[in-house]
């Protein structure tokens, strides 16, 4: 073509070629050459300077806005090109360094790699296994130590959240039994406990109230029964040993509350003492008080025994249907601690008779003046009503007993005198009873005028 020989002519000429060439720069020099072989001689003299002159603006313009924008760089890779004679020593010397700490390195990675295999289970894995497995459940064993915490909480607040507070000890109960021999879940327990008891102390003293109420003496049992159900790992039916726990249970805080209750009238307790002491003392002169003193004493110990009783046995039947007529049930373990002789009822009224009878064996022969006398026995008349409302009479006792501790009626005079006030209280029952039926018939049938 004409283009290559007129290349092979410049190049022959000693124009082209005095430097290296590259292949693509030979395309460029075709290419052109090709134009031009294309074009006629007048445009090669007018139109041909001019493209050349534009080309070459632009040419200049692209070089200096090249310039311009990568001048930086270019500086930049000029100064470190400038080290680079400087830096490839060090690096030589690094990299002969690290082509002699490779076998080293190598070994090292074998030994840890047959160290700590999986198939040879070693202390130093076991040991990261279990604080990797501990990191991962930091925040379950954080809520988990935060139990007795909550535990606590709930018996302290006010008013005391005792459901949920039993049934976060039952969860802790559940994991302890998953987990027995875990450390976490023993302390966990053993830190429940310690709060348990205290919660039932709280369960103990609302029993103990003076005030208890029907509502909360329902509810206080409720817990009870399920804080027993935790410690034995399984409810007891009704009627069972877990029952028969929380009846005496309930009757032993009720008499303890009774006695402090006695107990208030302390003072005149020793007023009544100071009488009888006197009375003794005057007894051969024949100088005695009419135990006016004794007389207010046991009026007020009768009409607190009469109310805490009655209140005390109508309670445990509401709460105990069960166990309040309920005999001796028989069990094939003969040695049963909590197996009475007698109902609880019985057992109880007997108990609570007991410690009417004791404080009239001790201060009625101090009272001297029969109508006093008389007021008393028909307090205890009262009371002994009271409780037969309940299944618990105890007149004949007081009447028939031959023994010392029942004998109340012949400690000063005979059993005249009680038989007597049984009789005009009876007699007073009929009469009320006449008027209440008479007046009964007349409302039913009222007179025509």
């Amino acid at each position: 073509m004409a283009s290559e020989l007129l290349l092979e002519m410049l190049d022959s000429n000693g124009e082209v070629g005095s430097e290296l060439t590259f292949p693509s720069e030979d395309s460029v020099r075709l290419k052109y050459l090709a134009r031009l072989a294309h074009q006629s001689t007048a445009s090669l003299g007018t139109t041909e300077p001019h493209v050349l002159a534009n080309s070459l603006q632009s040419i200049l313009l692209s070089l200096q806005a090249t310039g311009k924008q990568s001048h930086r760089f270019i500086i930049d890779s000029t100064v470190r090109h400038s080290a680079l004679p400087l830096t490839l020593p060090t690096f030589d010397r690094s990299a002969t360094d690290l082509k002699s700490a490779i076998p080293k390195l190598d070994g090292e990675a074998l030994y840890f790699s047959a160290t700590y295999s999986k198939a040879g289970y070693t202390d130093h894995l076991l040991e990261r296994q279990q604080s990797l497995l501990l990191l991962r459940n930091v925040e379950r064993l954080a809520n988990v130590l935060e139990l007795p915490t909550l535990l606590a909480s709930a018996t302290t607040s006010v008013p005391p959240c005792y459901s949920s507070a039993l049934d976060l000890n039952s969860h802790v109960r559940r994991l302890h039994a998953l987990y027995p021999d875990s450390p976490v879940a023993g302390l966990v327990s053993r830190q429940t406990d310690e709060v348990i008891l205290q919660l039932l102390a709280d369960l103990i003293g609302t029993l103990r109230s003076p005030g208890l109420k029907l509502a909360t003496a329902l509810r206080t049992l409720s817990w009870l029964r399920r804080v027993l159900s935790d410690i034995n790992q399984a409810a007891k039916p009704s009627g069972g040993p877990g029952e028969r726990i929380l009846a005496l249970l309930f009757l032993r805080c009720r008499v303890a509350t009774l006695n402090d209750t006695l107990a208030a009238l302390e003072p005149l307790r020793k007023l009544a003492d100071e009488e009888k002491a006197t009375n003794k003392a005057a007894h051969n002169t024949q100088v005695l008080s009419g135990g006016q003193q004794t007389e207010r004493y046991l009026k007020r110990y009768i009409e607190v025994f009469r109310e805490q009783s009655f209140h005390i046995m109508s309670m445990f039947k509401s709460l105990f249907p069960d166990l309040a007529h309920s005999e001796r049930a028989q069990s094939d373990d003969a040695l049963e601690p909590l197996e009475l002789p007698l109902s609880f009822v019985s057992s109880f009224t007997l108990h609570l008779v007991d410690m009417l009878v004791k404080t009239l064996c001790d201060f009625l022969p101090a009272v001297e003046d029969p109508p006093a006398r008389d007021s008393i026995f028909t307090q205890v008349l009262y009371c002994s009503g009271s409780l037969g409302r309940l299944g618990g009479e105890f007149g004949l006792l007081l009447a028939g007993s031959s023994s010392a501790t029942y004998r109340v009626a012949t400690t000063h005079a005979s059993d005249l005198e009680w038989v007597g006030a049984v009789k005009r209280h009876r007699f007073l029952a009929e009469r009320l009873d006449s008027i209440i039926g008479e007046y009964r018939k007349d409302l039913i049938n009222p007179s025509i005028y």
